[in-house]
C-alpha cells in the first residue's frame, strides 16, 4: 500500500514565496521574470488544494487544474480567464527564441507583469480559502 503524504502547507508556502518573487522582480525591472513568477505562484496555489484533496496535479496550465478541479469545487469564471493569461507566459518568459525577434526582456512590460501578479494573488487567495475549509 502507498500513502501519499500531504504536503499542501508546503506548496502554498512555496505560491506565497513565488509571488513574493515576482513582486521583487516587477520593483526591479525583470518583468519577464515577474510575469513568469507569477505564473508559477498560480499554479503552485492550485496544486496545493490537489495535495489537499489528495490527489496527484500534473501538468503546467494553472487553466487546465483549474477546469479539472470544477468537477469538485465551485471556481469563479473569472479565474480561469485569468489562468489563461497566466499560462501565456510559462514559455515566451523565459526563451529568447519564443518570439519572432528580441529577447523576453524587451518584450514585457510593467503593466503587464503588474497585472499578471494581480491574477496569480487572486488565484492564490482562492486556493488558501479552500485550504481553510477543507
Amino acid at each position: 500500500m502507498i500513502f501519499m503524504v500531504e504536503r499542501s502547507r508546503d506548496w502554498l508556502d512555496q505560491a506565497e514565496g513565488d509571488l513574493e518573487h515576482a513582486k521583487n522582480d516587477l520593483r526591479s525591472g525583470f518583468y519577464d521574470w515577474a510575469c513568469f513568477s507569477a505564473q508559477q505562484s498560480a499554479e503552485k496555489a492550485v496544486k496545493a488544494v490537489f495535495q489537499k484533496l489528495g490527489a496527484e496535479a500534473w501538468g503546467h496550465s494553472v487553466y487546465d487544474l483549474l477546469s479539472i478541479l470544477r468537477s469538485r469545487l465551485e471556481v469563479d469564471e473569472d479565474l480561469l480567464d485569468y489562468a489563461l493569461e497566466l499560462d501565456k507566459v510559462y514559455i515566451p518568459a523565459r526563451y529568447p527564441n519564443a518570439h519572432p525577434s528580441s529577447s523576453p526582456r524587451r518584450r514585457y512590460t510593467k503593466r503587464e507583469a503588474e497585472r499578471l501578479i494581480g491574477y496569480a494573488e487572486k488565484i492564490f487567495r482562492f486556493c488558501e480559502s479552500i485550504l481553510s475549509k477543507i
